[in-house]
């Protein structure tokens, strides 16, 4: 046993039904070896990257339509990776990232699950530099702006991983945060526009939740 339990979600995206393994629930916890404790993750943000939330999936529809070609992607905050499934599945150039311990061996049972070839994976705390990543044509999440320092990190990957011409899209539940990242991103030439969407059915407008799109 691992020490936590699991459930399968079914989600059905772009026409395709994916089969998600999840965590069962919210009170799911399990770090024997102390590697979350390490990475900074208490017990009580630790299942929070094994689940199916409606920002994910309103990206993973996203990733569904949009124009992908000769672009290589970088997933943050991939979690259970369901975006990054949609683009596996289209056949796009695309690295998934996140940093909690788990989500690279989640990431891989869900591509199998779904008969998907590996996803490239990269374990990517926003604060360090990675200087083998390499350059982003487009860099995508989910969710990303929960705490008010994610905007200087979240500004801080794209100098480094961003390429001259890039587009930058995030699913944003409205925590408030947002108007940090989009004064970061347009420091750095990124032009800004915004769509309010439904997270969940029973949102009503005007939306809370948006899809915040950069480009330069």
């Amino acid at each position: 046993m691992p020490g936590y339990l699991t459930r399968q979600h079914t989600v059905q995206l772009g026409g395709h039904d994916y089969r998600i393994r999840a965590l069962r629930d919210l009170q799911q916890f399990a770090d024997p070896d102390g590697h979350a404790e390490q990475a900074g993750i208490s017990s009580a943000l630790w299942s929070l990257f094994g689940h199916i939330w409606p920002s994910g999936r309103v990206l993973a529809e996203e990733m569904c339509v949009f124009d992908i070609a000769g672009k290589r992607i970088l997933e943050l905050g991939c979690g259970l990776g369901l975006s990054s499934l949609v683009l596996q599945r289209r056949l796009a150039d695309v690295v998934a990232s996140d940093h909690h311990p788990l989500a690279e061996s989640f990431l891989a049972y869900n591509a199998a699950l779904n008969g998907l070839p590996q996803i490239a994976y990269r374990h990517l705390p926003w604060a360090e530099a990675d200087g083998a990543l390499g350059h982003f044509d487009m860099i995508i999440g989910s969710d990303l702006l929960y705490e008010r320092g994610h905007a200087e990190l979240l500004s801080g990957m794209m100098q480094r991983h961003a390429r001259r011409e890039c587009e930058v899209l995030i699913a944003d539940i409205g925590r408030g945060n947002a108007n940090s990242l989009s004064k970061a991103l347009a420091s750095q030439g990124y032009s800004i526009d915004e769509r309010r969407c439904r997270f969940e059915e029973t949102d009503t407008a005007p939306f809370r939740g948006r899809l915040l799109s950069y480009r330069r």
